[in-house]
Order: structure tokens, then sequence, then C-alpha cells
């Protein structure tokens, strides 16, 4: 019967737990978390952070210059401006609720990369003309 020794036994405990760790600081590193606009205006969000705002769009908020969008979003308590450069979703609309993700600058004005629409969620087939 074969025996293992004390030694390689630590030796690889110490391995485990050592990608443990950098697995977990991956994974942290890796995440954007989700945060509401009364979070970002009471200053609980952190600058130049990937973060994920979700909220309802504000209408009258949506001004479009060339292909650059901005507008707010809003949780019903407070209000994040969001500039997005790019094509929005078909689904996007005033008064209708989306995630934005992207980048907080100093002045509480979130640079988004990414806009997701989100939709109702009731099934509502194609009504046939004919």
């Amino acid at each position: 019967m074969n025996r293992v020794s004390v030694p390689a036994l630590l030796v690889a405990g110490a391995v485990a737990a050592g990608l443990a760790v950098l697995a977990g600081k991956g994974l942290d590193e890796s995440l954007v978390y989700y945060r509401t606009p009364s979070e970002v205006v009471a200053g609980q969000v952190a600058v130049n952070q990937d973060l994920r705002i979700g909220g309802t769009v504000v209408p009258g908020s949506v001004h479009r210059a060339g292909t650059a969008t901005r507008l707010r979003l809003t949780d019903g308590s407070a209000d994040v401006e969001v500039v997005h450069e790019g094509a929005l979703p078909d689904m996007f609309g005033e008064g209708r609720d989306a995630v934005v993700e992207g980048l907080l600058d100093s002045d509480r004005v979130l640079h988004a990369q990414r806009v997701i629409a989100s939709h109702d969620n009731e099934y509502r087939p194609a009504t046939d003309p004919a």
C-alpha cells in the first residue's frame, strides 16, 4: 500500500490554495456589478469602474447627435446621465426599461459601451393582415 508523505500533502495543499486565490481574483476583476441610479448619485460607486446600471429611460431625455445618444435612466428616486456612441437596440425607447454597461466618469456620467433594452414578458404573435 502506497503512503503519501506529509510534505507532499502540504505542497499539494499550498498549490491548491494558490490556484483558488488566483481564480477568485480573476473572477472578481471580470465581474460587472449591477447598480441603481440612486447608488450612483449617492456616491456609492467609484469612478472609472465598469458597472451596469438598470432603470427606466426618462421620457424626453433622449437626445441624438449623429451616432451619439444622451439619455437619463431613473429608478424613480434618482437619475443618471448616460452617453452612448453607436446603434441602440430596436426595443429601446423612452419610458421603457434598459440596462447600460460602461464606465462612470468623475462627473457621474456613464459612458456606455452596451445598452440592453428590456421587453414585456407577454408574447403577442404578429397579426395576420389578411
